[in-house]
């Protein structure tokens, strides 16, 4: 009956397809009832309608009336109609999400219930999606299948390379609709967003300081554990970000790869780089709260802000 339903359904949305879904859904006495209706009579809205060509052939394979995609079940046929009709019959008891094909309903319940029923045969991580399991694998094979055409670089998966291919184009399809900044990837929109509303997810378990990306959170909690997982290979000094052992290394290799454009004296850090910059512009960011006094760097200003707060932190021994 459920079927029989579905099939009025789709002639309501398709007129046209009549003949060809009498043929694959009614089951016979519904059939002859159903075709005593005008649309079966001559001069009837669908009489002179026949089925497109090839809508059942000898191999009984079942043609689409829209597309006209064929199929060998009619459960195929069924399920894919609904997306010219945008019908979504399985819907979540939990969330209410409705769904085309049971199977996507299915996955998406493992959301809910926490279920991974995919285990890695290697390191034992399970996944809730066997698409999941493969990509992952990947990290234990090393096979990146997905390549650019450009530059040749590899991906393990096929996202990832569409991503790296806007690299190239320049394209950069995700928007900030506040500021109207634009990013190749959603990702960093939403990381962007943050600054916009404020948001700060992810927090520290230890002293409760929040952070917008879950990056700062991680080398934050370094502060607390003491882990310092990046080393030099040449003295062996550790560092907790990986970002500090780049700046350490240029005191092995000696480069200094930022530059003035005015007298061309060169630095290791960027730091430094930008605090030189303002010997040539002037520019005195750092401003007293107090007495608006300014100045070029942020040492200068707590060196300054004593002389409000009267305070004193070098005692003599």
């Amino acid at each position: 009956m459920h079927t029989f339903l579905f099939h009025y359904a789709l002639i309501r949305a398709f007129p046209s397809a009549c003949s060809t879904l009498c043929e694959a859904y009614a089951p016979t006495s519904a059939k002859m009832s159903h075709e005593r209706e005008p649309r079966h009579r001559p001069g009837g809205s669908s009489a002179s309608v026949r089925a497109p060509r090839g809508a059942c052939n000898k191999e009984k394979r079942l043609e689409c009336p829209v597309c006209e995609k064929q199929f060998a079940l009619r459960s195929q046929l069924e399920t894919h109609l609904r997306t010219h009709t945008g019908g979504k019959p399985f819907e979540c008891a939990v969330c209410k999400q409705k769904f085309t094909v049971s199977g996507s309903l299915r996955r998406h319940l493992r959301v809910h219930t926490g279920e991974n029923p995919f285990e890695c045969p290697v390191c034992k991580t399970k996944f809730n999606r066997n698409e999941n399991l493969e990509v992952h694998l990947r990290t234990h094979t090393g096979e990146k299948p997905f390549e650019c055409t450009v530059c040749r670089q590899r991906f393990t998966q096929s996202g990832s390379l569409r991503t790296h291919l806007r690299t190239h184009t320049g394209e950069k399809p995700f928007e900030c609709t506040v500021c109207r900044q634009r990013f190749t990837q959603s990702g960093s929109l939403r990381t962007h967003l943050r600054i916009h509303t404020g948001e700060k997810p992810f927090e520290c378990s230890v002293c409760k300081m929040k952070f917008t990306v879950s990056g700062s959170l991680r080398t934050h909690l370094r502060t607390h554990t003491g882990e310092k997982p990046f080393e030099c290979t040449v003295c062996k000094k550790k560092f907790n970000e990986s970002g500090d052992l780049r700046k350490h290394l240029r005191i092995h290799t000696g480069e200094k790869p930022f530059e003035c454009t005015v007298c061309r004296q060169k630095f290791s850090d960027s730091g430094n780089f930008r605090r030189h910059l303002r010997t040539h512009t002037g520019e005195k960011p750092f401003e007293c709260t107090v007495c608006k006094k300014k100045f070029n760097e942020r040492s200068n200003l707590k060196k300054h802000l004593r002389i409000h707060t009267g305070e004193k932190p070098y005692e003599c021994v």
